[in-house]
């Protein structure tokens, strides 16, 4: 799969450059394996961290730049932090060590421009007899030829749908066509796991779809349509995480009504639209959530609990 780097066509960005000799498009990664961070992780939803938590591999820069992410300490595509290069032996070592303490799923988090990378670590954790659940935590910007390649791979897709207006979409993440792609890559994800969730004795999710989404401020209307076309175009039996933990980044000047946190009115109006569509999996969060998901990749540990 490394070959398709040579013309790097993994996301809908399509910037065709040859990230093997070194050539950088719009994510600014070539073809090495740069890790920002492998770390033991709570804060996923229950059934993905489970009581010894989630080995999750975070991948640096991204093919969206939402002005609003707040791990953007490694998703700016123009930050350095984290950009050591590992090989694949020293990354298969971190997961193996996070296994070794309990841990039943490996989640890759942002890894749509790191597809090859992805099925590759997956591939050689299987020779060394490993068989965690696989994650894969994507913002929903992906091409479904690329979630093809992994449907034998991935156990457990996690995609956010971000927006559902193109015009939302261009302005907070610099993709107007994000709606159209995030409808054909859910579309995709239900198509290979459909709607149920399949759960472990432990319980973890093995296999499914849960998609997330996250309520911003001054989008209310924008949040429900969502919840609307996934229970029209998949089904109300979807996993739906419905998540208030919106807060704007320290230190970035966003534009209103991005500078400020959700009401607690704004969120129960979603709420009670999810009910009347008769969604009937899934998890909501407390308003208070947004203090509980500030990681700094500076530290060892980005998260703290």
């Amino acid at each position: 799969m490394f070959s398709l780097l040579k013309n790097c066509t993994l996301c809908p960005r399509e910037c065709g450059v040859n990230r093997s000799e070194g050539g950088t498009g719009y994510c600014k990664c070539n073809a090495g394996y740069v890790v920002a961070s492998v770390c033991q992780h709570y804060g996923e939803e229950p059934i993905i961290s489970g009581e010894h938590g989630i080995c999750n591999v975070f991948f640096p820069h991204c093919n969206l730049q939402c002005i609003y992410c707040q791990n953007q300490q490694i998703s700016r595509n123009s930050s350095s932090l984290g950009m050591k290069p590992y090989t694949l032996k020293e990354i298969l070592d971190c997961i193996e060590g996070f296994l070794a303490l309990g841990c039943e799923s490996v989640g890759f988090v942002t890894p749509s421009h790191y597809i090859p990378h992805v099925k590759e670590i997956i591939d050689a954790l299987h020779q060394n007899k490993h068989f965690p659940y696989t994650v894969f935590n994507t913002n929903g910007y992906d091409k479904v030829e690329m979630l093809e390649i992994l449907e034998d791979k991935i156990d457990v897709y996690l995609p956010d749908f971000k927006y559902i207006d193109a015009e939302t979409a261009g302005k907070y993440s610099g993709a107007v066509n994000y709606p159209e792609v995030v409808k054909r890559s859910v579309k995709e994800m239900y198509r290979q796991k459909g709607s149920s969730v399949i759960i472990s004795d432990t319980g973890l999710a093995m296999r499914g779809l849960i998609i997330r989404h996250l309520v911003l401020p001054g989008h209310v209307d924008e949040s429900k349509r969502i919840l609307r076309w996934i229970a029209k175009e998949l089904s109300p039996r979807v996993h739906v995480s419905l998540m208030a933990q919106y807060h704007p980044p320290e230190g970035i000047a966003c534009p209103a009504p991005l500078d400020r946190k959700i009401t607690r009115e704004e969120y129960e109006s979603v709420t009670e639209e999810m009910e009347s569509l008769g969604f009937c999996n899934g998890w909501l969060q407390e308003l208070d959530s947004s203090q509980h998901y500030n990681p700094d990749f500076d530290r060892s540990h980005p998260f703290s609990y």
